[in-house]
């Protein structure tokens, strides 16, 4: 019993540097993304996602890429700023559609205010993308 107490403390203190780096957890029904540092919230933005026939795809990912600004070919070169990439084309970025944020309005990126987008950005950057996730959900 004593060597079970030490391999249940040996995971539990192993569990707090799983919670060290970035979260960014997007709740696509509220239409929000609650961003952590190591275990702790330290925002909470309204996002938009995919409108329609648009799919935000869900899941828990970790940035691919990033673009302090980016231009989609997809979509008549549309401006995205402080991209992050974390599915194929799918990327958390800026946007100055502000109007529109709180409701699904893009083509399935997550979109933020521009300020917020480079806060998320610069967190992310300072943490490096193994040290950072991407949750998805509804």
């Amino acid at each position: 019993m004593r060597t079970l107490g030490f391999v249940v403390l040996l995971l539990a203190i192993g569990t707090g540097s799983a919670l060290a780096g970035v979260v960014a957890r997007i709740d696509i029904a509220k239409q929000t993304m609650t961003v952590s540092e190591n275990g702790s919230v330290l925002y909470s933005w309204k996002v938009s996602t995919g409108r329609g026939r648009y799919h935000t795809p869900r899941g828990t990912f970790r940035p691919i890429r990033m673009h302090k600004m980016w231009y989609s070919r997809k979509y008549h070169n549309s401006p995205m700023p402080h991209s992050i990439f974390f599915y194929g084309g799918y990327a958390i970025h800026g946007t100055d559609a502000v109007g529109n944020l709180g409701r699904p309005a893009s083509h399935g990126c997550v979109r933020l205010h521009p300020t917020n987008a480079k806060t998320l950005y610069n967190l992310v950057q300072t943490y490096g993308s193994k040290n950072t996730r991407i949750v998805l959900v509804n």
